[in-house]
């Protein structure tokens, strides 16, 4: 007797939001580590298809507009965004609706401020940058002080850069396979040596850490008041120290 043919796993549809000053690098990796796989279709998100500026000088365009995105995503993520785009109300509107249907939501660095400005954390424990970690709590988020990635149940957020990768691995294993991911990791080498070993505040010490800090002051002061606004949005009372 011929054993039935085995069906083929379906197509994957993901959504990772672009626009004017977004931070590539919160996004390659899962762009890179999920778009090689097979059955995944990996959409670049914007309100329209023109160019648009990345930071630092890195020119993008969207694959798909907000309008044209499937309303049912298995992965809808976002990395660093500037502040303005945390109070756009189109941004917001499609997120909170394909992010309310989607398997799994993920925010990578100030990603994740922005899927709380959508209202998609609240409730749920996640983690940022840590320039921004004590911005979380005004979206309705239970902080986690770490650069590790932070799940809680759909929810699935970390700091930068190799944070979007982490996060890539850790979808792959649950969409596809173990296997999928373990072999994903090997093909891309995926083993970081940081050569000063000073990627967190705690491996940092106080002196740098305090340094980093100022370094990102002016940038934190608008998604200070952003994140203020937010909460009064949102009905957030954000606990006092």
């Amino acid at each position: 007797m011929t054993a039935a043919p085995t069906a083929a796993p379906r197509k994957l549809e993901v959504a990772i939001l672009v626009c004017p000053g977004y931070l590539p690098v919160d996004v390659i990796g899962v762009h890179t580590l999920l778009g090689f796989q097979p059955e995944v279709n990996v959409h670049l998100v914007w309100k329209d298809l023109d160019e648009i500026q990345g930071t630092p000088n890195f020119p993008t365009r969207a694959t798909t507009t907000f309008e044209e995105c499937p309303a049912d995503l298995d992965v809808l993520l976002a990395g660093a965004v500037p502040p303005e785009i945390l109070e756009d109300a189109e941004t917001l509107e499609f997120l909170a609706d394909r992010g309310g249907r989607a398997k799994w939501v993920a925010g990578v660095c100030l990603g994740s401020l922005l899927m709380g400005a959508a209202g998609l954390l609240r409730g749920y424990r996640a983690t940022t940058n840590f320039h921004a970690y004590d911005l979380l709590p005004y979206y309705g988020a239970d902080l986690v002080r770490t650069n590790r990635v932070v799940t809680d149940r759909n929810r699935i957020t970390a700091g930068p850069a190799t944070g979007g990768i982490e996060i890539a691995l850790r979808l792959l294993k649950d969409l596809r396979s173990t296997e999928a991911a373990r072999l994903s990791e090997l093909g891309w080498e995926y083993a970081p040596e940081p050569l000063f070993g000073v990627g967190t505040p705690e491996l940092a010490g106080p002196e740098l850490t305090e340094a980093s800090m100022r370094e990102f002051a002016e940038e934190n002061t608008a998604f200070q008041a952003v994140s203020e606004r937010a909460a009064e949005r949102l009905g957030i009372v954000v606990p006092t120290a």
